[in-house]
């Protein structure tokens, strides 16, 4: 089998393609046969070299994959052959608070997804939606994950709040429609106002028409401010203006290379609580793949590449400005061409 391997802080140019023979699963691991991976910002801080958490020398990068199980090891009762898997991120982490114990991540810690062949913990099997192609599955296990961990709690008739159209931003935007939420979200991208109302949005702000977007946001809300801010980007500062007294502010992320400073001052005054968002657990997947199912929601593909082409979607993910989620397919297949 053929799979990609990388070490922390090499950046894109330091993946390469290995050859090696198909590993078998241990006791309590399924086989999966990989057909698709996802990409998201996570991918890119470990290739530079500044993702928090542990990565091995030598990991098969990538954490969300979808596939088919094609092996069992020992003791494997939960999963057949034959059924359709997406990986969980932290397979350790099957419910309640996130623990030191459960930090072994997958494309990290662990080996990853970018593989003709995947060996897992049955436990962090997550079964794909019926109506979702390995592609649209792939991207689900740590954006789509995150973003429903974001929302916990948000009621019907709340204000919600996403910035940009990044994987998280897009998919906390179909969850939140989907909890009977109102939505305002913000670009960067005039051409994308009307791709962000067509997926939900009920007002969408533009901040190069307006940069102080939090104060547009107190307008549309009635100066209440909205009940749930899903902060990809790291601006604690403007998250804080534009949240509700008993808000919460959920911090999922942060721009390359910024740490600006927390006002303290700020934070009180704001009344609200800021929840960082580490993904979530096997119990949240599965909840989540469950909503996703019953309400037959789709994610949004912005480009799908070959396996063989793998390096030119990362580069194409780090230099482009994608709508939705950047997808690796692995067929299975061989390859046509490799580099």
């Amino acid at each position: 089998m053929r799979s990609f391997h990388v070490d922390s802080g090499a950046g894109i140019a330091g993946l390469a393609v290995r050859e090696q023979d198909r590993p078998e699963p241990g006791p309590g691991e399924v086989l999966v046969a990989v057909r698709a991976v996802s990409l998201s910002f996570r991918e890119l801080m470990i290739l530079r070299g500044d993702y928090p958490l542990p990565v091995k020398p030598d990991v098969v990068p990538i954490s969300d994959g979808a596939g088919e199980v094609v092996a069992l090891g020992p003791g494997v009762r939960n999963v057949a052959e034959g059924d359709r898997v997406m990986g969980a991120v932290f397979p350790y982490w099957r419910d309640g608070r996130l623990e030191a114990a459960y930090l072994p991540q997958l494309g990290g810690s662990l080996d990853g997804m970018l593989t003709e062949y995947a060996v897992l913990p049955a436990e962090a099997a997550v079964p794909v939606p019926e109506h979702l192609s390995y592609a649209e599955a792939a991207t689900l296990p740590c954006a789509a994950v995150t973003a429903w961990n974001a929302l916990r709690d948000v009621r019907p008739g709340d204000t919600v709040l996403t910035l940009g159209s990044g994987g998280v931003s897009l998919f906390a935007l179909q969850f939140a429609r989907l909890l009977g939420a109102r939505v305002i979200a913000t670009t960067g991208s005039t051409a994308k106002v009307a791709r962000l109302r067509a997926l939900g949005a009920d007002q969408v702000v533009d901040r190069g028409e307006q940069p102080d977007w939090h104060l547009r946001v107190r307008e549309l809300t009635g100066g209440r401010g909205a009940d749930r801010v899903v902060d990809v980007v790291g601006d604690l500062e403007r998250s804080l203006r534009a949240v509700a007294l008993d808000g919460e502010v959920a911090g999922v992320g942060f721009r390359a290379g910024e740490r600006p400073a927390v006002d303290s001052a700020l934070l009180l005054a704001s009344g609200a609580a800021v929840r960082p968002v580490w993904l979530g657990s096997r119990a949240q997947f599965v909840a989540m793949s469950r909503a996703i199912e019953a309400n037959q929601l789709r994610p949004v593909i912005d480009r799908v590449f070959d396996f063989a082409d793998a390096v030119e979607a990362y580069r194409y993910y780090e230099s482009g400005d994608p709508f939705g989620k950047v997808v690796v397919s692995i067929p299975a297949g061989e390859p046509s061409t490799w580099p």
